[in-house]
């Protein structure tokens, strides 16, 4: 399904999308954590960008 382009704001920039390889190349440099510590961060708190913030202390 694709993207919404009525629906604007926020929800889905705060949150991470580990299906999409743009989001992760995004996350990973956002946040300069590797793949695997994106990951595990997620899989920990969800994928809130929020959230992974405060567990990877950013």
């Amino acid at each position: 399904m694709s993207d919404d382009t009525k629906q604007v704001g926020s929800p889905d920039r705060d949150r991470i999308n580990l299906s999409e390889d743009y989001e992760v190349r995004y996350w990973t440099g956002a946040l300069g954590v590797s793949e695997e510590q994106l990951r595990e961060a997620v899989a920990a708190v969800g994928p809130t960008a929020e959230a992974v913030r405060r567990h990877l202390g950013k």
